[in-house]
């Protein structure tokens, strides 16, 4: 309960002040971050993260499905195998490639 009243203490004092700053400090802060999401390296570490992240995806995937498939019902082994199989070689299937 003590965290609950906590969160919610945060949740008024964060609206009262950021209405006191007003539509100005809004616009002011927008343009901030924009001009951070911008940025050619933050850009870079964000298509680096994107890419390490498929990386472990597919890795953990595969791990699991070596693991499961041969615990799982008849039929669902074989499912996970194939996709698997399938996912296999393409480079990028998330929509997310530089182009």
């Amino acid at each position: 309960m003590r965290y609950k009243v906590t969160f919610f203490v945060g949740l008024a004092l964060g609206y009262v002040l950021g209405t006191a700053a007003g539509r100005e400090r809004y616009e002011q802060l927008k343009k901030s971050a924009r001009a951070v999401a911008q940025n050619p390296a933050v850009r870079n570490a964000v298509e680096t993260a994107g890419h390490t992240g498929r990386d472990v995806a597919g890795k953990a995937f595969v791990a699991v499905t070596d693991r499961v498939e041969h615990a799982a019902p008849n039929g669902f082994g074989h499912r996970l195998r194939s996709r698997r199989e399938r996912g296999q070689g393409s480079d990028d299937d998330w929509g997310t490639s530089n182009t």
